[in-house]
Order: structure tokens, then C-alpha cells, then sequence
């Protein structure tokens, strides 16, 4: 009799529980200065370590900014204008677009700051594509800085979104906090 009660109390529909993820503890935001023999200098999160990248020997001041708590790292490129500052800007225009496969949407918000002579645009890539956030930044004339941010996993818009907003504010800081050197 308690066997039928329970049978017929069960439709035959199973509803699983959606996926839950782990929590994230995101650390307060504080940071610190950048400045070295490059010909720029910007403030990055405290919670951020300067790694060299592969090609630190033939380009100095290109170089990544590697977060051991999200398994995330900023990518930063620097390139001199040497009067190809528009072919830069449309190679990072490339680079953003391939991930087009991938991704929902592509925003692109632009960054103009006259009096340090900072103008760019960052990137935000919707969706599940290897590289969520990209921008660059140039003086238009002498400077060009390109930077983007990778995970060491598999995108997952859901699980890495709140993550990904995190450093989003970080990206647009070291943008916003970005000054040139006068040689």
C-alpha cells in the first residue's frame, strides 16, 4: 500500500537541480603603481603580480599581469608608433573580432582622456569566448598599448561572469590611470 502511495505520487517527471558553482571571495580593491624604464606608467590591483611574458627579452615593456586567484591573466602588449599606430589599432580590431565565433555580443566603449592624451576602446566580449575583455590604448602619434584578459579554464559565461565584472573595473582603472613618458 505505501509502495502504490509513493508510485502514485510520482508523475514520472524529474526535475534536476540546476549546476551550482563555488563561491567566490573577491579581495577589496587597492592599488599599487607601475613604473619602470618603459614609457609608461599605470596603477594596478594589489592582488596582481607582473609576470614576464614569452617575449620579455625582445620587448621589455610587454609583459602580464597574472591573477593567482581567478587562475586569470592581463596580457599587455606595448608597441612604438613608428607611424603605423592605425595598423595596431586595426590588428587589435582583429584580434577582438575573431572571437566573433564564440561570442554573443561585442561592446565597445570608447575612452578619451585629452589632457593625459589617452584614447582607446574596451572590448567586452559577451558570451563564451576565450577572451572576455580587450583594449588599447595610444597617444596617437607615439605610444600603443594593447592589453587582454584570458582565464586558465574553459569559458563559462556563468561561472566566470562575476569575475570577469570584477576585473573589468581593474582593466578600466589601469586604462583610466594609464600616463605616458616624455622622453
Amino acid at each position: 500500500m505505501t509502495v502504490l502511495v509513493l508510485l502514485a505520487a510520482c508523475d514520472g517527471e524529474y526535475t534536476p537541480r540546476p549546476r551550482g558553482y563555488f563561491r567566490i571571495d573577491l579581495p577589496e580593491k587597492k592599488y599599487c603603481r607601475y613604473d619602470s624604464l618603459c614609457p609608461f606608467a599605470f596603477e594596478y590591483p594589489v592582488y596582481a603580480v607582473i609576470e614576464n611574458s614569452d617575449d620579455t627579452i625582445n620587448d621589455p615593456c610587454s609583459f602580464n599581469l597574472l591573477f593567482p586567484a581567478f587562475r586569470a591573466r592581463f596580457y599587455l602588449t606595448y608597441k612604438t608608433g613608428n607611424g603605423n599606430i592605425q595598423g595596431y589599432i586595426e590588428e587589435s580590431h582583429k584580434f577582438v573580432y575573431k572571437h566573433t565565433i564564440k561570442a554573443d555580443a561585442i561592446n565597445e566603449k570608447l575612452y578619451i582622456d585629452s589632457l593625459r592624451k589617452v584614447y582607446g576602446v574596451l572590448y567586452q566580449i559577451k558570451g563564451n569566448a576565450a577572451s572576455s575583455l580587450q583594449f588599447y590604448v595610444t597617444d596617437s602619434t607615439e605610444h600603443f598599448l594593447r592589453g587582454s584578459l584570458y582565464f586558465g579554464t574553459v569559458p563559462n559565461k556563468d561561472s566566470l561572469l562575476p569575475v570577469i565584472e570584477f576585473l573589468q573595473e581593474d582593466m578600466i582603472h589601469l586604462m583610466e590611470s594609464l600616463q605616458w613618458k616624455k622622453k
